[in-house]
């Protein structure tokens, strides 16, 4: 039984100061959790928000990490310096990256293995645009992400692996697919691992959906077979939509 998995991505939203505020609330209302929760702020926050959820069961990811241990990368984190904070997870191929900032199949890929390699769990966000899906290629479109992002990831690694199912249409816009719709797809990004490691190995991987989840739709969207929890976008910006959506994981 895979134990479910809620994560928030802050995006870039909050202070420092806001950040720790509003992860200590959340931590308070996650005392009971029975699933696995996860806030990621903006990199200035970091600090700040470990601080706030230390000795409770929140962890705390980031948004990105660069592919080389260090070097001339002006603005970037490496994973050393991530795990040296603090932080556990972290957020790969977010469509936002991919859209805004050039990331591709191939440098999800590499940060993926050196979260892997620097002692990070990556949460790996592999989905379709609107005009894909429109066009009916989004399960090649899923399938090509899925098999590019775990490219030279052994199975030991990949069951430590996250994969977050995040049509593009559905990021920030208010539209979800049906339960049944977002089942069928984490169904086949789990097919996927299969054909790649074998069945054992992709029943341990995690997935997530990360299109528009919410308070009110959570429930139905995680009770389905192959959706193991949710990343979060807006609505973990609400410590009582948050707690709702955990609450609806812990059942």
């Amino acid at each position: 039984m895979r134990k479910k998995f809620i994560a928030g991505n802050w995006k870039m939203n909050k202070t420092p100061s806001e950040a720790a505020a509003l992860a200590l609330e959340i931590s308070e209302k996650a005392l009971d959790a029975k699933c696995d929760v996860v806030v990621c702020p903006a990199a200035v926050c970091i600090p700040g928000v470990i601080s706030s959820v230390d000795g409770t069961n929140v962890e705390v990811g980031a948004q990105n990490v660069h592919f080389k241990e260090n070097g001339a990368y002006t603005g970037e984190l490496s994973a050393a310096m991530l795990t040296d904070a603090g932080v556990k997870y972290v957020i790969i191929g977010h469509s936002e990256r991919r859209q805004y900032f050039g990331e591709t199949d191939e440098t999800v890929n590499l940060r993926t293995r050196t979260a892997l390699s620097g002692g990070l769990l990556p949460i790996v966000c592999i989905g379709e645009s609107l005009g894909e899906r429109e066009d009916g290629i989004m399960y090649e479109v899923v399938r090509r992400q899925a098999k590019l992002a775990m490219m030279n990831i052994s199975a030991d690694e990949a069951a430590g692996v996250i994969i977050a199912y995040e049509p593009v249409w559905a990021i920030g816009t208010g539209k979800t697919a049906t339960a049944e719709q977002a089942d069928e797809v984490c169904g086949i990004i789990r097919s996927v691992m299969g054909e790649l490691y074998g069945d054992d190995t992709a029943e341990k991987i995690r997935i997530l959906y990360g299109g528009s989840m919410n308070a009110s739709n959570a429930a139905e969207l995680l009770a389905q077979p192959n959706i193991d929890g949710g990343l979060i976008g807006g609505a973990s910006l609400k410590p009582g939509d948050f707690a709702e959506i955990i609450k609806a994981a812990s059942v």
